[in-house]
């Protein structure tokens, strides 16, 4: 069986101890617009549901993706997806940090870091949610 988290891991312990095993898995995940948190799996079994193509494909595929966005990156590329948003690598400059228990300096040399822009319609999205905008009032 899967690995399941938090209380859909009891209710598929539960399900299956009850010798039903013929429940697709899909139905053990909540619809992904009620949880504030979404697990790679429940996004590979939300694609695979909506598209109706094999969770295993689906989960190469998405790994692949990110394969490629973290090659492209680590040579210094930076992805650019229309209407969804852009990986680019940020340079940080360098600096002097203070280490206060032992009140020593260190110097950290200039770096970069992968960073998410996301796109205006992405954004756009987002501000226009009713369901963002409910859960940040709660």
């Amino acid at each position: 069986m899967a690995r399941f988290h938090g209380r859909t891991a009891f209710r598929a312990r539960a399900y299956a101890e009850n010798g039903f095993t013929s429940r697709p898995a899909v139905l053990f995940f909540k619809h992904l617009s009620t949880s504030t948190n979404v697990t790679k799996a429940e996004v590979i079994a939300e694609i695979s549901q909506k598209t109706g193509i094999e969770k295993a494909d689906v989960l190469i595929t998405v790994e692949s993706f990110f394969k490629v966005v973290k090659d492209a990156m680590a040579e210094g590329n930076n992805i650019y997806v229309r209407g969804f948003g852009s990986f680019v690598n940020k340079k940080r400059a360098r600096k002097v940090a203070r280490n206060i228990s032992k009140n020593t300096s260190l110097i950290i040399d200039e770096h970069f870091i992968p960073s998410f822009k996301p796109s205006k319609t992405f954004v756009a999205k987002i501000k226009n949610s009713k369901k963002v905008k409910t859960s940040s009032a709660a």
